[in-house]
């Protein structure tokens, strides 16, 4: 029978019509939302890192503005040539404090380097995956532990055990602080070498296998060049890491002065020059400055660091 009734059929066309009206509104305003949530998330990263740069910006700037007003009484030949550091005298040669930094951050990473490597190698090729998955968790924890931790642990126990092998009285020095500072960067280093040692596609290790060489020559010929990379990120980021290290190095070089004839000679660095004496010292005077100019150096240092990362990355890429 055929229907009659016209009405209907408009009906029901009406109602798919308004269903699809308002699906096609529901979309719409997903999208939109959507559309103006991702505008927010940018906006608000973009704020972010404005707000961190700005943060930096005016940190460098009260650093460098105070710390310039150091060489107001002091020339700038005296301050980074002369090892005369006696502030009671007018004398401010920051010369020994910063080469004192520079061989103790050189000293550290020649030790931590092979130690860190060599880890990152039996972690990434030689572990089975039950003990990689133990060990991975433990450096990371490991990295957390504060400092003053390390320097108490370096005070009471590496110290004594330093002083009985070499016969010395006073075992504080580069060596102790070096140590001390090795075990801190060690899981630094080590962990993020892992992560790029383990990114080498497996396609590597393949070819060379199939070329004859066994795992030691594939590790070193092949394994470690294609992620030197990372290792080199990681590598400075340790360094960095070292150069600014304060509380666990005040605790186990001495804070001396003097430029060491050993390494276990007490000596200082910046940073412990400038913890052990900025709370005794006027904000306006000379002194004070110069320990703000050390401030800013150690700044330049660590930025400098940051830039030689981002351009390692921009050319090397993750393998090179």
């Amino acid at each position: 029978m055929i229907d009659m009734n016209p009405s209907k059929d408009h009906k029901a066309v009406a109602d798919t019509g308004q269903s699809f009206v308002q699906v096609s509104g529901a979309k719409f305003d997903r999208k939109a939302r959507l559309r103006w949530s991702n505008q927010l998330f940018r906006w608000v990263c973009i704020g972010s890192a404005l707000f961190v740069c700005l943060v930096l910006l005016c940190i460098l700037v009260l650093m460098l503005q105070t710390g310039i007003l150091t060489f107001s009484n002091v020339s700038l030949t005296e301050f980074f040539f002369s090892t005369n550091w006696d502030p009671e005298n007018d004398h401010y040669g920051a010369l020994t404090f910063i080469l004192g930094t520079l061989a103790l951050t050189s000293l550290t990473m020649l030790i931590s380097i092979p130690i860190s490597v060599a880890i990152a190698v039996f972690l990434a090729e030689m572990t089975p995956k039950w003990l990689r998955n133990l060990l991975r968790p433990v450096l990371d924890l490991l990295v957390g532990i504060p400092s003053v931790v390390y320097g108490y642990l370096g005070l009471t126990l590496l110290i004594p055990w330093l002083r009985d092998i070499s016969g010395h009285d006073l075992a504080d020095g580069l060596l102790a602080a070096s140590i001390v500072l090795t075990i801190m960067v060690l899981p630094t280093i080590s962990r993020i070498s892992d992560d790029a040692i383990s990114a080498v596609p497996n396609q590597y290790r393949d070819a060379a296998y199939a070329l004859g060489t066994n795992r030691f020559q594939t590790v070193i010929r092949v394994v470690l060049p294609a992620a030197r990379s990372g290792i080199t990120y990681a590598v400075i980021l340790g360094m960095a890491r070292a150069i600014g290290e304060t509380m666990a190095v005040v605790m186990v070089i001495g804070n001396t002065a003097q430029l060491p004839n050993s390494l276990f000679t007490p000596t200082a660095v910046l940073t412990s020059n400038i913890v052990m004496q900025i709370s005794s010292v006027e904000f306006e005077s000379t002194w004070n400055y110069g320990l703000y100019m050390m401030g800013f150096i150690l700044l330049a240092i660590s930025l400098l660091m940051i830039v030689a990362v981002r351009t390692l990355q921009k050319r090397g890429g993750r393998y090179s």
